[in-house]
């Protein structure tokens, strides 16, 4: 009975559209089909997880029984977070860092992932009312208090720093006997979400907006091409014009969701990208700093010792 609950039945459809089977909750993708596999945890009505690394040759449509199930679900999708090899990390773009999306059952989260096509991710989905009852203390921030009360569509874009992607490696590599499984990925996948709502908590929005898929996809649209000219600083009406809303709007809504201002996300984006430049490709600092649209390379420097903590010199020199 018990391991009949937690075999969910998107899985199953899987498994017969591939003509295959789910065997201890993991369905290995036929190679004929693509390659990698899927494994799909129900540790309980309140919190279930899956763990996606495959490529298929084509796309596939599949239907999920389960998905008015999911109306008090609040997701996290992890991305970017599977090892690559040497070669591909390499030339990891700064696309591809890890991260983790978060977001009430009223944003259609496909829609969203969509601009990331990724089949590495690991998703959680927990329910808010659980969620909001681990939680004693009535005064909670307003960005914690929204993602609890799950009302409104929200999405938030977190960084995934060390501590968190030890807790991923975990999920993902560590061998459990069969016995301790669902428990041990169980407390794994909660840790990750203490730890999320622990970073959410810090955020300091006053007031959260309700979103659209539109404004959504123009807000990924504004990053992605911030991201690929890191040589040009962002011009907030032009980008503002690029989104079609605006410029206060798209000040507010890029805050809200990644939780830093246009400028201050695309300064961080740009200093890990001359940290890249300066350890793997061994370019001087006179080039990353120009290369970068620095026309000062004392502003440069400073820029860089703020966020990376050395100077441009000092880091690639280090280890």
């Amino acid at each position: 009975m018990g391991k009949q609950q937690t075999m969910p039945n998107v899985l199953k459809n899987l498994a017969r559209l591939l003509g295959t089977e789910v065997k201890n909750r993991r369905l290995e993708i036929p190679e004929k089909f693509g390659k990698g596999y899927c494994s799909r945890f129900v540790f309980n009505k309140h919190i279930r997880m899956t763990i996606s690394d495959y490529e298929l040759n084509e796309d596939l449509v599949v239907e999920n029984p389960d998905v008015n199930t999911l109306g008090r679900m609040i997701f996290f999708k992890f991305q970017n977070i599977f090892p690559k090899s040497e070669m591909a990390s390499k030339e990891r773009h700064l696309m591809e860092i890890p991260s983790v999306l978060i977001a009430t059952s009223r944003v259609n989260t496909d829609d969203v992932i969509s601009i990331h096509t990724n089949t590495a991710t690991i998703n959680i989905e927990v329910d808010a009312g659980y969620l909001d009852g681990l939680f004693e203390l009535p005064k909670k921030s307003p960005v914690l208090q929204s993602i609890l009360q799950n009302t409104q569509p929200l999405l938030f874009e977190q960084m995934i720093y060390p501590s968190l992607q030890k807790i991923v490696d975990e999920i993902i590599t560590e061998q459990v006997d069969e016995i301790f499984e669902m428990f041990f990925r169980r407390i794994k996948a909660e840790e990750l979400i203490c730890k999320l709502l622990m970073e959410l908590e810090k955020r300091d929005e006053k007031h959260l907006y309700a979103l659209n898929n539109r404004d959504i996809q123009a807000i990924y649209k504004v990053k992605e091409q911030m991201l690929e000219h890191l040589e040009i600083p962002p011009i907030i009406k032009e980008l503002a014009a690029c989104a079609n809303m605006s410029p206060s709007k798209l000040k507010r809504l890029f805050k809200q969701i990644f939780g830093n201002s246009i400028f201050s996300y695309y300064q961080e984006f740009r200093m890990k990208e001359a940290a890249r430049l300066l350890k793997e490709k061994k370019l001087s600092v006179s080039d990353v700093g120009y290369q970068l649209g620095f026309t000062n390379l004392s502003h440069f420097s400073r820029v860089f010792t703020i966020h990376i903590g050395m100077k441009p010199k000092q880091y690639s020199r280090s280890r």
